[in-house]
């Protein structure tokens, strides 16, 4: 796991975060599994869409939100590769996101 501290000097392009939850919003809807892994994800990715949909977001709760995401996409992601979710790529896509 990463520690969120680690990029603690770079700023979150909040656009891009805007745009990768719109993804994994889109994504996780074809996914049929319902693991306590997968429901978690989900509802990660609410719970960031929110923030970044508020007026008062901020780019440490939004850096905390991926890097949650992240490690559970981590435990999650055999699961969602069998249903044909690109999970290392949003993996990938998060971590050039944070810094990383």
């Amino acid at each position: 796991m990463t520690d969120p501290k680690e990029s603690v000097g770079h700023d979150v392009d909040l656009e891009e975060a805007t745009q990768l939850v719109q993804a994994l919003e889109r994504d996780l809807g074809k996914v049929s599994g319902d693991s306590a892994d997968i429901q978690l994800l989900r509802d990660e990715v609410a719970r960031l869409k929110v923030m970044l949909d508020s007026p008062a977001r901020e780019h440490h709760d939004v850096k905390q939100g991926l890097h949650s995401i992240r490690d559970t996409f981590e435990r999650a992601l055999d699961e969602a590769v069998a249903d044909g979710m690109k999970g290392s790529q949003y993996v990938a896509e998060i971590g050039r996101i944070l810094g990383m």
